[in-house]
């Protein structure tokens, strides 16, 4: 691939995630109601979640770019494709809708396809199950956050 096309494939790559994880946030911010949620002692501090979700969306932007270049019709690829679609209905199951149950169900199929994803992309390219782990790790500790918030409320 040549290298301007590498270079337009991490560019493409991680201005959709970063826009459409940004575009999901915006559309389903927190509120009044979720202010009002009971939450348990390790919820983290609000101002936290904006550069950890940057980032990691730059991780599986560069995480997407790699496997596209290097198997764009593989099992890895359509496994980045779903866990993206998991990852941005999550924000208006839980804040949108208000339902931390059904946001539970979603973050369960985003685990999912995340350690799916990173057993296909490791033969293809290590690097990027690397930079799933980071994500994988977040997105464990948000299950738990999500279960305790759903059994407490």
């Amino acid at each position: 691939m040549p290298a301007m096309s590498k270079i337009l494939s991490y560019i493409l790559f991680i201005g959709f995630v970063v826009g459409a994880g940004l575009l999901s946030g915006l559309t389903n911010m927190p509120g009044e109601w979720y202010q009002s949620l009971e939450k348990p002692f390790f919820n983290p501090p609000s101002w936290l979640f904006g550069p950890v979700w940057t980032t990691l969306y730059v991780m599986i932007g560069v995480a997407g770019a790699r496997i596209w270049q290097r198997a764009p019709k593989s099992a890895a690829m359509q496994l980045w494709f779903a866990q993206v679609a998991f990852n941005l209905m999550w924000s208006p199951a839980f804040f949108g809708l208000q339902n931390p149950e059904l946001a539970l169900v979603v973050i369960a199929g985003m685990l999912a396809t995340i350690i799916a994803f990173m057993v296909k992309a490791r033969p293809i390219d290590g690097i990027s199950t690397l930079l799933f782990v980071p994500y994988l790790a977040w997105v464990a500790f948000a299950s738990v956050l999500n279960l305790s918030i759903a059994w407490l409320n």
